[in-house]
């Protein structure tokens, strides 16, 4: 497999799972202290904010919201207060629309929670809270609704989940990005060239197929794209799909798998050129089935990014090289 260390994915994964018992200190030092959270990010971090919000309020009444850096510090708002927790994440802890939230945040009394990987950095100085570990932005995220849910008592299968995660997660993680790998390289094949492609999800997805487009194809591979919510895709978007429409479509198997699977038993009858990622064709041994929503997300992130490595290989265009980011004003 290209572009594909075993070894440091275990340990990434594994490094991850390990950060529970330090998100926790935090979350539970500060229970009763803070009465509503909200998740604040810009671009990828942001859809993680938006992925995190679909868990929590599916899980629990705890009053749970999610704000764009931007749009947060140019109009505010009025909910983020002394009572609020503000969770975000931040790769580099350098990036301008976050720091200038961070600030608002902290200006308005607000407890700020930071995964911010690099400890040297203006976000690791500002937050309250600060945790340091590269990647698994989506499951420190998860970590830190499911404890919330469950302190706020709404969430009694914590314990088994989290002991199913601890054991299997990063085993089952590995094992998809090998089942995945054959699609994969089929799919880059097909669309490396696309001159528009549109990716549909749903749930816990929706946030992630935000991010694929945007943060992946566009920003990275340099591909143009289009990302719908699946229960948005028949207000307007359909109309729009012919014969040879590049369409993708993510299925998850959380609350709002049927979502999905609408689009995906529609577009048939419109068009030849789609393609439909279900998690559930995934195998995660030793998981209860009653948690495959919850690993519906990871296991999606990992056939996307085959599909990267494939596409990457293909256009010979390095994921890491940008025209504009960073290297212009704006």
């Amino acid at each position: 497999m290209i572009k594909f260390d075993e070894q440091k994915l275990r340990d990434n994964l594994a490094g991850g799972v390990n950060l529970r018992e330090e998100i926790n200190k935090v979350i539970d030092s500060l229970w009763g202290k803070f009465d509503k959270v909200c998740w604040l990010g810009i671009g990828g971090t942001y859809a993680s904010a938006m992925q995190a919000q679909v868990r929590i309020k599916e899980k629990s009444a705890f009053e749970s919201f999610v704000e764009n850096a931007a749009s947060y510090y140019t109009t505010g708002n009025k909910r983020i207060d002394d009572k609020t927790l503000v969770v975000m994440s931040s790769v580099s802890g350098t990036t301008e629309e976050m720091i200038k939230a961070a600030k608002l945040c902290k200006a308005h009394n607000a407890r700020v929670f930071g995964f911010i990987d690099k400890t040297n950095s203006p976000l690791a100085e500002l937050v309250d809270y600060r945790i340091s570990y590269p990647q698994d932005e989506q499951l420190k995220f998860f970590m830190v609704a499911d404890r919330i849910s469950y302190l706020n008592k709404e969430f009694d299968e914590y314990d088994e989940l989290y002991k199913e995660v601890d054991r299997y997660f990063a085993d089952g993680i590995i094992d998809v990005y090998k089942q995945a790998d054959n699609f994969a390289a089929g799919f880059a094949e097909r669309h490396h060239d696309d001159k528009l492609h549109y990716f549909v999800g749903a749930g816990t997805q929706w946030g992630a197929t935000y991010s694929y487009a945007m943060c992946y194809w566009e920003e990275q591979h340099w591909l143009r794209t289009r990302a719908i919510e699946a229960q948005e895709f028949f207000h307007g978007m359909f109309e729009v799909v012919d014969r040879d429409t590049p369409v993708t479509v993510y299925i998850t198997e959380d609350s709002q798998r049927s979502l999905s699977l609408r689009v995906a038993d529609f577009l048939p009858k419109i068009c030849g050129n789609y393609d439909i990622i279900d998690a559930r064709d995934y195998k995660m041994p030793g998981f209860s089935d009653k948690f495959r929503g919850f690993l519906s997300p990871f296991i999606l992130h990992a056939v996307n990014e085959r599909i990267d490595a494939h596409i990457e290989h293909i256009n010979r265009h390095p994921m890491d090289i940008r025209r504009y980011y960073r290297k212009l004003k704006y």
